[in-house]
């Protein structure tokens, strides 16, 4: 047993590098009541966020778009050292019945991860929230303040940082997304 949880956890520990683990298992925040996906499809500028290994650049952003098999079509991109990257994956809604709870792979080999609205306008703000458990002694989480535009108001940051406080989602590690320079030609 000793030798099996210090090979998952050496396996792991890569994986969690940037984020910080937290004991227990992964809170249960409530998602956005009456999820409409039509209306969320589109583009979001990331606001604000915890530190995630796979986020390190400036002016990042997701358009999310239908496909025909009903799964969504996930593209990320930021600007890394003044090269514009991007990331393609998949999104699906994992429970019908609570179309919130959405699942995310960049990867075939990899399984879906967690991305739950937690609440959204559809026109202005979304909150995301992403945990895995891991041997339910700790967790890691990512969260994610995004707008439909490159900027919000502060009053609108902090409300957003109280909702999910009050959902027991750390954010004192959350940083600011810088968004400034970003149409301009790479």
């Amino acid at each position: 047993m000793k030798f099996s949880f210090a090979l998952a956890f050496a396996f792991v520990l890569p994986l969690i590098k940037a984020q910080v683990p937290h004991w227990g298992p992964c809170p249960e925040p409530s998602v956005q009541p009456a999820f409409n996906l039509k209306q969320f499809m589109g583009r979001w500028f990331e606001i604000a966020r915890l530190p995630a290994q796979f986020e390190k650049g400036r002016c990042i952003e997701t358009n999310f778009s239908s496909r025909a098999d009903k799964s969504i079509r996930v593209v990320s991109s930021e600007i890394l050292k003044g090269e514009l990257r991007k990331i393609e994956g998949t999104g699906v809604v994992e429970d019908m019945k609570n179309p919130a709870k959405l699942g995310i792979s960049y990867s075939y080999v990899l399984p879906y991860s967690p991305y739950w609205i937690l609440s959204t306008d559809y026109v202005n703000t979304a909150l995301v929230y992403s945990c895995t458990d891991i041997l339910r002694l700790f967790h890691v989480d990512f969260a994610w303040i995004l707008a439909r535009t490159r900027t919000l108001p502060e009053a609108t940051v902090e409300k957003a940082r109280e909702t999910f406080e009050n959902n027991n989602i750390d954010m004192t590690r959350m940083i600011a997304t810088k968004q400034q320079g970003c149409d301009k030609d790479l």
